[in-house]
């Protein structure tokens, strides 16, 4: 059943307050689009400021490009697309007119992972943690909270290197973290943040999934006396080692959970992390199977996978039996 949120935003909504805000007093700021401002919730922003704003149309590789060449002198060029189309038909400009030419785009995935629900594979973007992954010089961020998405704007915009932001439609809470009411200094790019204490097993979250984590560690804590760690892993790329390395050493089985495909993503960064280095703590990925992905909306996708409280915590009870 889906969690229901009451007054909270959507993480692309908190984007777009926050850029709106940023560029009253900043007007190196600009957004370009492919006809995604509708989408992008970006449409007060383009009223308020209109010189602020460049539309290309659909034309993704025209974006980055827009972008790159808007970044090379000196502008702050926030490149808004769905995820989906720009880290896959812009691919090889964000490889080489961002990446490789050192051009500090924020490239700005919107509706990512499965929001689009049932409009299908053609407009899932379950790759994009992936193929970025693979390029050098990109930093690769996708917020669980709206505190780390306001933070992670404000910082993004002063950043002098490439990065990739993500953001979902999902209604989201203000703070996901038990023990405080929130603050925005506590989120640094490249460092996990945990948000629940627990020494019998660890969820490694992002994004919409981190939410579900929170409610199967509940779950687990109530009915089955089991305390779970959870930590946002926001960041993909660099990847908080530390953290990892920290959770690895008390001997925690691991979980990790992403709206992306089981391929190249979270899971099989850490994976990789803890392999290399000499741990073997009993570990799971939970994410989009190699599959024909089932229609539908997020929720009933999510549950079908077992990206939810309820196949959350019966993959926690069979990790930890095993």
């Amino acid at each position: 059943m889906e969690t229901v949120i009451a007054n909270k935003k959507a993480n692309q909504v908190v984007f777009s307050e926050t850029l709106e805000a940023l560029a009253e007093h900043d007007k190196d700021i600009l957004i370009v689009t492919s006809d995604s401002r509708g989408s992008g919730k970006l449409v007060p922003f383009a009223q308020k400021y209109p010189d602020q704003v460049v539309e290309v149309g659909i034309a993704e590789q025209n974006l980055v490009g827009v972008a790159a060449g808007l970044a090379s002198m000196g502008k702050k060029a926030f490149a808004v697309s769905p995820s989906c189309f720009l880290t896959a038909r812009s691919l090889e400009q964000i490889k080489n007119d961002v990446c490789y030419s050192g051009n500090p785009v924020k490239l700005v995935g919107i509706s990512a992972g499965i929001s689009y629900g049932a409009l299908g594979t053609t407009h899932h973007s379950l790759h994009d943690f992936a193929v970025l992954r693979a390029i050098n010089n990109i930093t690769i961020v996708a917020p669980a909270d709206n505190l780390e998405a306001e933070a992670l704007v404000r910082k993004a915009v002063e950043m002098d290197s490439p990065i990739y932001l993500r953001f979902g439609k999902k209604n989201m809470p203000e703070n996901l973290k038990d023990d405080v009411l929130g603050n925005a200094n506590e989120f640094e790019i490249g460092k996990g943040r945990v948000l629940r204490e627990g020494a019998d097993l660890t969820f490694i979250a992002n994004g919409e999934t981190v939410l579900p984590c929170k409610a199967a560690a509940q779950i687990l804590s109530e009915t089955h006396g089991i305390n779970c760690k959870v930590v946002s892993m926001h960041t993909i790329k660099p990847l908080d080692a530390a953290l990892i390395f920290e959770i690895a050493e008390a001997g925690q089985p691991i979980i990790t959970a992403e709206e992306h495909s089981i391929y190249g993503g979270l899971g099989e960064s850490v994976a990789s992390l803890l392999m290399q280095n000499g741990f073997s703590n009993p570990f799971r990925i939970v994410g989009l199977p190699d599959d024909h992905t089932v229609s539908g909306s997020q929720v009933e996708i999510f549950d079908h996978y077992g990206i939810s409280a309820k196949g959350l915590t019966e993959t926690a009870l069979d990790l930890i039996k095993k």
